[in-house]
């Protein structure tokens, strides 16, 4: 369940990813449509951290990494980071699910890492609000 495109030599096209995540195909492409429209981000498929993780596409404003959203079978898995701050700004507001990845985060400085799996509208919603405060600008997330 939840399998990861892991041939390393069979480079996908995005619209093969989208296809792999069955169900929930439509949800990858809006996603990965929404980050580079709203806030231009320049994607990439990537390979980034070897056979566990897979292919993904790399979402990214200048240099900075926003995150990595690997595609799976009938899901799909966003990997960020945010520092506590951030967190704590939109906690409340989300899913029990998307709250118990943030209180078991992977520490790192301040904040931490999340993987974020993708099955339903709901959660859907959740990584949306998540990656908003991620790519909005720091004076703009002191004033929410």
């Amino acid at each position: 369940m939840y399998e990861r495109m892991l041939d390393k030599l069979a480079k996908p096209i995005i619209e093969e990813m989208a296809v792999f995540c069955g169900e929930n195909a439509e949800r990858f492409s809006l996603l990965n449509e929404w980050l580079a429209s709203v806030f231009h981000t320049d994607e990439r498929i990537v390979f980034p951290y070897g056979n566990h993780y897979g292919w993904g596409v790399s979402h990214k404003v200048k240099n900075k990494l926003i995150c990595n959203i690997f595609a799976e079978d009938n899901a799909f898995t966003v990997m960020m980071r945010l520092s506590d701050r951030q967190y704590q700004t939109v906690y409340s507001q989300l899913q029990e699910y998307a709250r118990g990845l943030i209180d078991n985060k992977y520490s790192c400085g301040d904040g931490g890492w999340i993987h974020y799996r993708v099955t339903e509208e709901e959660q859907f919603d959740d990584i949306k609000t998540l990656l908003a405060v991620k790519c909005s600008p720091a004076k703009q997330r002191r004033t929410e």
